[in-house]
């Protein structure tokens, strides 16, 4: 039995990060990476992914990317199967694709609702069931899905945001509670508010930070790479007997009034 820090070591293990060519998704493929793994990296636009592999590159890994939309299907099933057919195993999967759109919800469109939906929670079932079907038949896996602290919490403009990382909260229960006896370990992590591309509109707006700040018992927001620990955790032996569970990752937002 591993023991101290072997229990987080992932050498050898191969880790797909959907929507990593910026964000938290290229952070937790970076911090994937520097544990021992090797990263597949995911996106929509090439040019985009491939400066996220050649940054990966120049820091001495060796990523693989591998261009689909998350949002379909049939592509995503075909990626998935023909990179375990011509490459390798995918032994740790974390579904980190996803979107926002601000707007009252009254007035909200409903193409964008739509969007949202398919974005960030029919993408978790899609490379979920594609990555899980090969875990299975091996016996083990891991699957790590983003939140987000609006799994709890909601505040106003972003109902159907808020809608989506629920049920991406209760969807990772439901992997969890299938997929468990299989030897998949199925958890989420749920981010509080970081500064990253998506929420550069608020990061850019000094009433939202003075806001937050206060809001938040860490008083600042948080940094993409204050998520690789979770990440790395729920990825390796040490979170052997972790399933079903959502790990919030917000500063103190959710534990105070």
């Amino acid at each position: 039995m591993k023991i101290g820090t072997a229990l987080f070591d992932l050498t050898g293990q191969r880790a797909l990060v959907t929507g990593s060519s910026q964000g938290i998704g290229f952070a937790l493929a970076r911090g994937l990476a520097e544990a021992g793994a090797e990263v597949v990296l995911n996106g929509r636009d090439p040019n985009k992914l491939g400066d996220a592999a050649e940054t990966l590159r120049n820091d001495g890994h060796a990523p693989h990317e591998l261009p689909f939309d998350v949002t379909d299907h049939d592509a995503v099933r075909r990626a998935i199967d023909g990179f375990e057919s011509h490459t390798g195993p995918i032994d740790i999967l974390v579904n980190n694709a996803g979107m926002q759109h601000r707007g009252p919800l009254e007035e909200f469109p409903s193409d964008r609702f739509e969007a949202l939906l398919q974005t960030n929670v029919a993408s978790v079932f899609h490379a979920g069931q594609a990555a899980a079907r090969h875990m299975i038949a091996r016996g083990r896996g891991r699957i790590i899905n983003i939140a987000s602290v609006q799994s709890a919490l909601a505040r106003p403009g972003i109902a159907p945001y808020t809608a989506t990382k629920g049920a991406v909260a209760n969807l990772t229960k439901g992997m969890a509670t299938d997929w468990a006896r299989h030897g998949l370990t199925c958890n989420a992590i749920a981010p509080g508010y970081f500064d990253t591309p998506l929420n550069a509109a608020l990061v850019a707006d000094p009433d939202f930070s003075a806001w937050l700040e206060k809001r938040t018992p860490a008083g600042r927001w948080g940094r993409v790479e204050e998520l690789t620990g979770a990440c790395i955790f729920l990825a390796s032996d040490a979170a052997s007997f972790v399933n079903g569970h959502v790990l919030y990752v917000d500063g103190g937002i959710t534990a105070s009034l």
